[in-house]
């Protein structure tokens, strides 16, 4: 397993992160700026990679509206095909991404909408040698539990899952279950706590920091033989500065015992 971060991709980042003692980063695109960004930026982080050897272990793009009335957008889908190449061009072995419910269609629509979007980027992702990933997060994406995965996993059987703990124990659903069921599938995870006070959530404190059962967790992950990265998540608004630069530190050595290859 590796252990790396989310973090923008300047030389500056990369440096910082190869102090920090990891081993990648991940790139996440939470707009339509911060994709066109990334791809004009390829050959600047081609050289970043090769001069730190700290490698690019994930790009994702979230918030994007792929599916409108049961038909994928061309537009948002050739962005992500784009995104997916560039994924290749820097050594990416997960690009991540979701698809969005459309109310105003049938939910088998929105299962055909999504099955038709991933099988086609898995078809490129498959020839580009890029695993292509759904998230678990609810941010324009239905397909992020394990009663989804059931349906559209099944349908297109080269997509993987990018899983992060804290969504599920955020919904109340049974992480260790879902992670027991479909580790597999899963290739790529995010390490973000969460804390819960009467049911409800009141902060993202440094995974270690938090409610999530990484002892557990980690005992899973042996069992069913992952080995792929583990991306520290800073997202907390009380964790911010220096505090949130001690905070990404203490998960770090909290996480490094449970490394044992």
């Amino acid at each position: 397993m590796k252990l790396g971060m989310i973090s923008s991709y300047d030389r500056k980042a990369f440096d910082h992160v190869k102090d920090l003692g990891l081993d990648f980063i991940e790139v996440c695109c939470n707009i339509d700026e911060d994709s066109d960004r990334f791809l004009a930026s390829v050959n600047e982080v081609k050289k970043n990679v090769e001069e730190t050897g700290i490698k690019i272990g994930s790009l994702g793009r979230w918030n994007l509206t792929a599916n409108r009335g049961g038909v994928i957008d061309p537009a948002e889908l050739n962005k992500n095909m784009m995104l997916l190449n560039a994924a290749a061009e820097v050594g990416s072995p997960v690009f991540v991404c979701g698809c969005n419910y459309d109310g105003s269609v049938s939910l088998y629509k929105n299962y055909t909408a999504a099955i038709n979007y991933f099988k086609t980027l898995t078809d490129e992702g498959r020839r580009l040698g890029v695993k292509v990933a759904v998230y678990n997060c609810s941010w324009e994406n239905f397909v992020n539990r394990s009663v989804h995965w059931k349906i559209v996993l099944e349908e297109v059987p080269d997509l993987m899952i990018k899983y992060d703990c804290s969504h599920a124990a955020a919904r109340g659903d049974n992480y260790l279950a879902e992670l027991n069921e479909w580790l597999p599938r899963v290739a790529h995870i995010h390490l973000k706590g969460v804390l819960k006070v009467n049911g409800n959530g009141v902060d993202d404190p440094p995974a270690g920091m938090d409610q999530v059962d990484w002892p557990s967790i980690f005992a899973l992950l042996y069992k069913h033989g992952y080995d792929a990265g583990l991306s520290i998540e800073p997202h907390s608004g009380t964790w911010q500065g220096e505090l949130g630069e001690a905070g990404v530190k203490f998960t770090i050595n909290y996480m490094r015992p449970f490394i044992l290859r």
